[in-house]
């Protein structure tokens, strides 16, 4: 769904209902803070005048400023993974997001070689977070927790409690699976929003079902095998009740053993039962992987007020680092887009 669409859709549902307040929880931008990252340090292949390679944070700052022109949210949070956080499916998956970008250099020009530009990645990734602090922004991160589990558990939390409506950023298809009629997910890559009617549109599965059809195809990405010998085409033939009713695993082991001797794959979801199981596990943002310590955390986090902003630091700070032209009319820049959040409580 293109954003007119959406923000028309959303505005004559606010028409309906009571007159909207002003409030920190009404409409909330969840940020996947290393995919925003990684994706402009990509795209962003620029020095500053001392050569140093500034795309990653200058360009992730001026993704940041777009996504709030856009969106016009009441409260930003911007989610990083913590260390060690691919661990826990790791232990249930050994090869899960094994090999991402292994000999890959983005840039040659800038880097001399991998090692070098892992050391850039991770200075940016430092400042870009000591920037973020000088924002009204709420910025986290957990250790040995994804960015996707902490943004699992948060935004059902903000619908429940505050009846939020929630953007998720991120061109991870994992959070397809949370969208709801008041959780969307925006990908920056298409510049599109996706909402049930999308999803349907787009994988022909309920929004429920798409966990299932991620289990059943795999994600080659994240090096989670699928079920040999079955596509996108051959699913729908081989469980039409994925674009018609809420299913659950068991029910697809439960149609897989009726139907086990009408064809191969039936026979192979039956015998994989467990490894099936297992990457189910793996990708089930409806459990994250987080205990109750640090559920609390996120907790007293929706509670506190936004952080407040720090104008004259914030540019400070962009003129040691030397960024420049990254953001035009600087001061403006900051006052256009984060001044307004003062005023959500």
């Amino acid at each position: 769904m293109k954003h007119k669409e959406l923000f028309k859709l959303l505005d004559e549902v606010q028409e309906q209902g009571e007159t909207p307040t002003q409030n920190k929880h009404d409409k909330v931008l969840l940020i996947d803070g290393l995919n925003l990252f990684f994706r402009n340090f990509a795209m962003m292949n620029m020095v500053n005048p001392d050569g140093v390679h500034i795309g990653g944070l200058g360009g992730s700052l001026r993704s940041l400023g777009a996504l709030i022109r856009q969106m016009q949210p009441t409260s930003v949070y911007m989610i990083f993974d913590g260390a060690g956080s691919s661990n826990n499916r790791k232990n249930l998956l050994p090869e899960y997001k094994s090999g991402r970008n292994v000999s890959r250099v983005t840039n040659w020009e800038v880097f001399e070689d991998i090692g070098d530009e892992h050391n850039s990645k991770i200075d940016q990734i430092v400042r870009l977070i000591q920037y973020l602090k000088l924002l009204p922004v709420k910025t986290t991160l957990i250790d040995k927790v994804e960015a996707d589990d902490v943004i699992a558990v948060l935004a059902p939390k903000l619908v429940e409690k505050y009846n939020s409506t929630c953007f998720i950023v991120s061109s991870d298809k994992d959070f397809v699976q949370l969208v709801t009629d008041k959780i969307i997910l925006y990908r920056p890559i298409e510049k599109e929003y996706y909402t049930p009617k999308t999803i349907k549109e787009k994988f022909g599965v309920l929004a429920h079902n798409f966990i299932l059809y991620k289990t059943l195809l795999g994600d080659s990405s994240d090096k989670v095998p699928g079920i040999k010998g079955l596509g996108a085409k051959g699913l729908f033939k081989k469980f039409p009740e994925l674009a018609t009713q809420e299913l659950t695993l068991e029910d697809i082991f439960d149609i897989s053993a009726r139907k086990h001797k009408e064809h191969v794959v039936y026979s192979r979801i039956v015998l994989d039962r467990k490894r099936l199981e297992n990457n189910y596990k793996i990708m089930d943002l409806s459990a994250p992987m987080i205990d109750e310590k640090e559920i609390k955390f996120l907790d007293h986090l929706v509670e506190e007020n936004l952080p407040d902003l720090n104008t004259e630091l914030f540019v400070q700070l962009y003129n040691e680092d030397k960024l420049g032209g990254m953001i035009r009319n600087l001061e403006n820049w900051v006052k256009d887009n984060f001044e307004h959040f003062k005023g959500y409580k």
